[in-house]
């Protein structure tokens, strides 16, 4: 991949450029010391990817973030002295369409350490997986037939770059006393996790957790997936992780996570897929719609990257295609909780 590396300080430019370049699958496009740099940079010569620091001057790159999603959208990841002190730059970056972010290595007497230095180049492999192409239009299913109403309500939620801020949003959109359970698979390492965690909750005001082993859906609370093995259904109610398919490119994958539903849920279930790049969940979503489950796609207007409800739309999977600030209504609807 041609790599933009951007970060105002020549140390970490330095680290940056001995890992891009120490294999040669990678080489250095183009280097930028602030946010406004890097995006007259990307207008002139757009990367495979960018590895973007948060704090700089003149333009930081939670901004820089933002112009370039906006203007021309790229892989973006995000490589900071400290993610843990700067968790809502951090989630606003995601908000913005950055797909990951990572701790920048560190240069000890004999270089950049190994183990970081291999850490990060995986997570650019991943990141280089997650911007793949989208898959080829099919013919579109017909019209699910209407589902019996069922005190078992289940909302699944699968989000890519651009996915924290939706997620708030579409939370936070959710009446009070909302009932349904609601599982998320956010692409997000599991380190951050407990912190997005809250984050969530204090952007929604609804209760939200790290899934577990074992868990089963609560109603009126929001369950996360917490690791690079998939969260899907092991039986009708109960929630485990696993690590096959070993060939997924997105772990935990939400394609995963929406066909272990239509196997073993046995209520009713909505399943939502909102902003992201590649084409994850997809498919999963259009098994779910073949169940007659209602399925939901955020639309091109509101997606922060358009990929993979993009995909779902291109293979009929999504009943329905809404901007992001209906998908509340619309659930409170089908929930039989109309909002106010």
């Amino acid at each position: 991949m041609r790599v933009g590396l951007v970060n105002d300080l020549p140390m970490a430019v330095e680290v940056l450029r001995r890992i891009v370049t120490s294999t040669a699958e990678h080489k250095v496009a183009w280097i930028a010391m602030d946010g406004s740099e890097a995006v007259a940079a990307a207008r002139r010569d757009l990367p495979d990817l960018i590895l973007m620091d948060l704090n700089m001057p003149v333009m930081d790159g939670v901004e820089a973030t933002r112009q370039i999603m906006a203007e021309t959208p790229c892989p973006i990841l995000l490589v900071t002295a400290s993610v843990d002190a700067n968790v809502s730059g951090v989630y606003e970056a995601m908000g913005y369409g950055a797909l990951d972010a990572v701790d920048i290595p560190v240069i000890g007497a004999n270089g950049v350490a190994s183990t970081q230095g291999g850490a990060l180049l995986a997570r650019m492999s991943a990141v280089g997986r997650l911007a793949s192409d989208l898959p080829r239009t099919l013919r579109k299913s017909r019209p699910p037939a209407p589902r019996s109403a069922s005190t078992q309500q289940l909302v699944a939620i699968g989000a890519s770059a651009g996915g924290p801020a939706a997620v708030a949003t579409l939370l936070a959109g959710l009446p009070q006393g909302f009932s349904a359970a609601i599982v998320l698979v956010q692409h997000l390492d599991a380190q951050f996790v407990p912190g997005f965690a809250s984050w969530l909750e204090q952007q929604s005001g609804i209760a939200v957790r790290a899934a577990l082993q074992g868990d089963r859906p609560v109603p009126g609370s929001v369950l996360i997936a917490a690791s690079a093995d998939h969260l899907v259904f092991t039986s009708a109610d109960q929630l485990g992780y696993r690590a096959e398919p070993r060939d997924y490119a997105y772990r935990p994958s939400v394609d995963a996570f929406f066909e272990s539903i239509a196997q073993q849920w046995r209520g009713s279930a909505v399943g939502v897929l909102l902003t992201g790049m590649g084409r994850d969940g997809a498919r999963g979503l259009k098994l779910l719609r073949d169940k007659h489950h209602l399925t939901i796609a955020q639309d091109q207007a509101t997606s922060a990257v358009y990929g993979m409800p993009k995909a779902a739309a291109a293979i009929g999977a999504a009943t329905e295609i809404l901007p992001l600030t209906a998908i509340a209504p619309r659930l409170a609807e089908v929930c039989g909780q109309p909002a106010l």
